[in-house]
C-alpha cells in the first residue's frame, strides 16, 4: 500500500487578481463590516469541550464589552449577506450565541453559533483566512460535485456556510451502536474516492469529510462530503488524492473489499466519472474560466506539479500530463479523461 505523507505546514497562496475577478463575475465577492483580523482582537478564551469532557480544540473566545455589541451586530449581518442576500429584516431575531477559534489548520478558523431568540434553533457559520487552495476548492465543489456550496469573500476574509453532517471519524465510532446499511456506505465511499481524484482534493482523512443520512421511503441513503479543501490540488502524490489510502479510513476500505468484486468497484467508478462528465458539459463556461484562471495560477510548489504528473501520466498511461506546468493543467487533464473525445474541446 502506498504511504501518505501530508506536509506538515501548507504554503498559504493569496487570492490573485485574476481568481478575484473571476469571483467577482460568479457573484462570490461581497463587501462587509468586519473581516478576519478584527476578530483576532478577543480578550479571552477558553477551551470547548465535546459531551464526554474531551478537548475539541476549539477556544470560545470573549471581546473586551466595548467591542462585544459591535461585533455581534456586524457577525449577524454578515451571515445576512449569506443567508438572504443582505436582507437584515430576516434575521432580526437572530443573535450570536458563541464564537470559536481554532488556532491549528491552514484556515485558524473562527465558528461563529448563531440562534433564533423565538425558538433556540442555531445555526454555523464560519470565518476564515482566505487561501486560494481553499477557494479554488470550494468553486469546484460546487461545480463537479452533487452538492452546492454558499461562500462568499473579500480580500481580508473568507465566510462559509456550515455544512451539515455526521463527521466520518465520528460515525466510525457509532457504528456499534446505530444499524446502517453497510454496502450502500461503502458505494458512495467509492464513488467519493474517484471524485476527489478526478478533481484533486486532497487529504480526505475520516474527520475531513461528513456523511450526510437521507431516509429513504425503504433504506437509508448517504452522501459523503468533504468540509475541508485546504488541500486542493496543492501534494505531490497521487494516493494523498484517494481517501481509500488514508489509514483513518480502512472501515470504508473494508466495507468495499467485503462487499465488492473489481467488476462491481469498476462499475461505481464509471457512474462517477459520468455524472462529473455532465457536470462538465452543464457548467463548462464557468468551468473554463475557472480552469483559465487556475492554469495561470501558482497554488503548489512546482518540485510538487513535476511529481504529481508523473503520477498521473503513469495512472491514465498518457503522457499529455508531463507537459502540464502547473497544478491547474494538471486539474484540466484530469477533468478532460472524464469526457468523450468528442467533447475535449469543451474547457477550451
Amino acid at each position: 500500500m502506498e504511504q501518505n505523507h501530508i506536509s506538515k505546514k501548507k504554503i498559504h497562496y493569496t487570492i490573485s487578481n485574476e481568481l478575484f475577478s473571476y469571483l467577482q463575475k460568479y457573484d462570490r465577492v461581497n463587501p462587509i463590516p468586519l473581516r478576519y483580523p478584527d476578530l483576532l482582537r478577543f480578550s479571552g478564551s477558553m477551551p470547548v469541550l465535546d459531551k464526554n469532557g474531551k478537548d475539541t480544540l476549539w477556544e470560545s473566545v470573549v471581546y473586551p464589552p466595548s467591542e462585544h455589541r459591535e461585533v455581534v451586530q456586524h457577525l449577524t449581518e454578515i451571515y445576512a449577506l449569506l443567508k438572504t442576500s443582505g436582507d437584515t429584516h430576516a434575521i432580526e431575531h437572530l443573535t450570536v450565541e458563541r464564537i470559536d477559534y481554532c488556532s491549528f489548520g491552514n484556515s485558524k478558523p473562527f465558528r461563529i453559533k448563531i440562534i433564533n431568540k423565538f425558538n433556540d434553533n442555531h445555526d454555523y457559520f464560519y470565518f476564515k483566512i482566505p487561501d486560494a487552495s481553499r477557494v479554488y476548492g470550494l468553486e469546484i465543489e460546487h461545480i463537479l460535485s452533487p452538492n452546492r456550496i454558499n461562500y462568499f469573500v473579500d480580500k481580508f476574509s473568507l465566510i462559509e456556510e456550515h455544512i451539515v453532517g455526521i463527521p466520518g471519524d465520528v460515525f466510525l465510532s457509532r457504528m456499534t451502536m446505530n444499524k446502517f446499511n453497510e454496502i450502500r456506505i461503502a458505494k458512495e465511499f467509492v464513488k467519493f474516492n474517484e471524485r476527489c481524484l478526478v478533481r484533486l482534493l486532497g487529504d480526505m482523512r475520516a474527520y475531513n469529510f461528513v456523511i450526510d443520512k437521507t431516509e429513504d421511503f425503504d433504506d437509508t441513503q448517504y452522501r459523503i462530503r468533504a468540509i475541508d479543501f485546504d488541500q486542493q490540488c496543492y501534494e505531490g502524490r497521487k494516493s494523498i488524492y484517494l481517501p481509500q489510502y488514508f489509514k483513518e479510513n480502512n472501515p470504508y476500505v473494508e466495507f468495499a473489499m467485503k462487499y465488492f468484486n473489481t467488476e462491481v468497484v469498476n462499475q461505481y467508478q464509471q457512474e462517477e466519472r459520468s455524472l462529473i462528465a455532465r457536470r462538465v458539459k452543464t457548467s463548462r463556461y464557468r468551468l473554463t474560466d475557472l480552469v483559465n484562471v487556475m492554469q495561470h495560477d501558482e497554488i503548489s510548489p512546482f518540485a510538487k506539479v513535476k511529481s504529481l504528473r508523473d503520477d498521473l501520466a503513469k495512472h491514465y498511461n498518457d503522457d499529455v500530463f508531463k507537459g502540464c506546468a502547473t497544478m491547474g493543467a494538471l486539474l484540466k487533464q484530469s477533468l478532460l479523461h472524464t469526457l468523450d473525445r468528442s467533447d475535449r474541446n469543451l474547457l477550451g
